[in-house]
């Protein structure tokens, strides 16, 4: 099939692996470095070598043009001093008696013969030729030279063959099929209506095979040699890639729970350097580590101290709704430390999934607000959320937080966050919380909620903020399954939009997924 047109042509798996290879892998590089190499040093190394070989073949040639040309003189001379009438019987006596240098006949008109195809040094060679002749010979008669091969060479104009002859006139292995060696034919006009022709092979019969560059006898040991380096080059590669490989996956497991076991250091002066190198920070990572989650259990283990003493005293409260409130955020502080830990030693937070009604969640948050004095608006709708209800209280109170502190909603000021709430058309539950605050420029809208991002105005108002609180929000809200999203409201302030799932969502969910398993283990 023809790829459609403006279609980008996808080469096959086969071809974009080797291209990976050769192109991307250290391996490959180092295989295609030392192949290129050797396979340009041969190239050149032939080109050079052609170069020596042409010009010396050049001068054969020009020696064997003037060998042929004293021959053809000597021959030419001989015949020229006989009557016309005594020629035919002189060459028929020559021939009887062995033969000359030259396969000679008299004809009466130039014989048709078809040029031997090949390098431009043939031609040069019946230039050469043909010039050396006209200065021995003269130029009145007319002259024609041609390199012809003796396979169906014509002898005479009626169509007589070379091959037709008598074996005691043309050597048997000059006229070999798979290796015939080239014949000159020499015409000469020597009267009117009478023409000389003479044919003869070179000095030597295969000097222009000298010239042919793609010879297997050439081209084999180059490949040998291009194939044994490949085979070469991969075990170097491979040798000198390998500590590396193992360096790569060491590197991967930096970070696991797994205890870290130090590389066998091996390779080269570089790669063992490079090794122990990693060697050495690998412990570090592991003594800092260890250090720092030993630090973290301590500073857990003086917080619980604090914590139950608060408990305690919470107990002699004679008001029991207070005494619910202490407990809730002391249960709330506990967990916090617990959790904090965990993040320490790189484990998950044990947090059970539960239904929470966010709509609860959110008035205790917004009336332990107003108590500090900060005015915050809330549209109280009875909605339950499927997650983790700490986690979901620390992403809502930054949310809050964040619009308070930036947006001005202070008692002393004019604007109010307002949060609301409400269903979704999907089922899940859509949280909106505006301040009225100076907003956020268009085009750092997609730096909110990224690790450490502050932006001018934030700095100004509190230099000591790491910039994390929306980082925060945006990595529970993902952890749920919801949607966080951040605009200019047209009215002026900063408008956080926040979806997360109904607990009928989540369940629907489970049930597709155990669905699918049960089907996709099915026999087919």
């Amino acid at each position: 099939m023809r790829p459609e047109a403006g279609a980008r042509w996808i080469p096959p798996a086969g071809i974009q692996r080797a291209l990976a290879f050769f192109l991307d892998s250290l391996q490959g590089r180092f295989v295609l470095a030392m192949l290129g190499g050797l396979a340009l040093v041969q190239l050149l190394v032939n080109l050079l070598w052609y170069h020596q070989l042409e010009q010396r073949t050049r001068r054969q040639v020009e020696l064997a043009a003037h060998h042929l040309a004293s021959g053809a003189q000597g021959a030419v001379r001989g015949l020229r001093e006989l009557p016309a009438a005594y020629r035919p019987l002189l060459i028929e006596q020559l021939r009887t008696m062995g033969g000359t240098r030259f396969l000679v006949f008299i004809n009466t008109a130039a014989v048709a013969v078809r040029p031997l195809p090949g390098p431009p040094v043939v031609r040069e060679l019946e230039a050469s030729l043909q010039r050396e002749l006209h200065a021995r010979l003269g130029r009145q008669a007319p002259l024609r030279v041609t390199l012809a091969s003796p396979l169906g060479l014509s002898v005479g104009p009626q169509g007589g063959l070379l091959s037709d002859l008598p074996e005691s006139w043309v050597d048997p292995s000059l006229l070999a099929a798979d290796r015939p060696a080239p014949f000159v034919v020499i015409q000469l006009e020597t009267e009117p209506g009478q023409w000389l022709y003479l044919s003869s092979t070179l000095p030597d019969p295969f000097l222009l095979e000298q010239l042919e560059f793609f010879t297997w006898q050439r081209m084999a040991p180059q490949g040998l040699t291009l194939a044994l380096a490949l085979l070469l080059s991969l075990a170097a590669s491979r040798t000198l890639t390998r500590p590396l490989r193992g360096l790569s996956q060491a590197a991967a497991r930096v970070g696991h729970r797994s205890v870290p076991q130090p590389l066998r250091v091996s390779g080269t002066a570089e790669v063992r350097q490079a090794t122990q190198a990693f060697n050495e920070m690998q412990e570090r990572i592991r003594r800092y580590l260890s250090d720092r989650e030993r630090l973290f259990a301590s500073i857990s283990h003086d917080l619980r101290t604090p914590i139950t003493r608060l408990r305690l005293r919470s107990e002699l409260l004679d008001d029991e709704a207070v005494q619910d409130e202490f407990h809730e955020d002391l249960d709330e502080l506990d967990l916090m430390v617990k959790t904090a830990l965990q993040i320490v030693k790189d484990t998950d937070i044990h947090e059970n999934r539960v239904p929470v009604r966010i709509d609860l969640v959110l008035q205790k948050m917004v009336r332990d607000a107003r108590m500090a004095g900060q005015r915050i608006e809330l549209n109280e709708r009875p909605l339950t959320v499927f997650g983790k209800p700490l986690a979901l209280k620390r992403a809502l109170g930054n949310l809050l937080d964040n619009a308070v502190f930036y947006g001005g909603a202070s008692a002393a000021s004019g604007g109010a966050v307002e949060v609301r709430m409400q269903a979704g058309p999907e089922g899940q539950v859509l949280l909106t919380v505006r301040d009225h605050g100076p907003g956020v420029p268009e085009q750092a809208l997609h730096q909110l909620g990224q690790p450490y991002t502050r932006l001018a105005h934030g700095r100004q108002a509190r230099e000591e903020g790491l910039g994390l609180g929306l980082s925060i929000v945006r990595d529970i809200v993902a952890d749920h399954g919801g949607h966080l999203q951040f605009r200019n409201h047209p009215e002026g302030g900063l408008e956080v939009r926040l979806s997360l799932p109904s607990p009928a969502d989540v369940m629907d969910g489970v049930a597709d997924g155990l669905t699918d398993g049960a089907t996709g283990s099915a026999p087919g």
